[in-house]
């Protein structure tokens, strides 16, 4: 029997797709689910009406997810973790973390799409896919530093800049005084 889906079902097809199915699987469960409609010429013109619609509809979303896809791409992520001697974290980085720090900065993005095959455990830097739409991915830098190498990463920074103002400071007087 062929027949004409009106929803992406999996293992069988998208959407306007004609497909062969057996009769029993058409007739008594697509169809009634209003899933696919049965091949006619009426309903193959209104099929193509909704095709067309749907494609613009598409390459207006597909605009829209490209240019989301292009944020998306510049995004790092830093984590902080208590860790052991060996780099080991305590606890890990997972997909429902990555979501949370993604809605902080203003992305609405489902955690089922972040493609993270098991949560990090180690320290270090990651490239985390996410699918933003259909074929359309994206890559989100993470990085994950140890809970007291950023406090000590973040005076240091505080020191040497205070030592480059008290050298520019001395400077400044030698200037002065001469």
């Amino acid at each position: 029997m062929k027949i004409i889906l009106k929803e992406n079902i999996e293992n069988l097809g998208k959407k306007g797709d004609i497909v062969n199915v057996a009769a029993g699987y058409g007739r008594n469960y697509l169809i009634p689910r209003k899933l696919a409609l049965e091949v006619t010429p009426s309903n193959m013109k209104m099929i193509e009406m909704e095709q067309q619609a749907l494609r613009k509809r598409l390459e207006k979303e597909i605009l829209s997810y490209k240019d989301l896809v292009q944020k998306l791409n510049q995004v790092t992520l830093s984590f902080t973790r208590k860790t052991t001697e060996k780099d080991a974290i305590f606890g890990s980085v997972s997909s429902s973390d990555i979501k949370e720090e993604l809605d902080k900065l203003g992305f609405e993005i489902d955690r089922k799409k972040i493609l993270l095959d098991e949560p990090i455990r180690k320290l270090g830097n990651y490239v985390v896919p996410v699918k933003v739409f259909h074929e359309e991915r994206a890559e989100i830098k993470v990085e994950v530093i140890a809970e007291g190498v950023k406090q000590k990463e973040e005076k240091e920074e505080k020191n040497q800049e205070m030592k480059e103002e008290k050298s520019s400071d001395e400077e400044n007087e030698k200037d002065a005084e001469n």
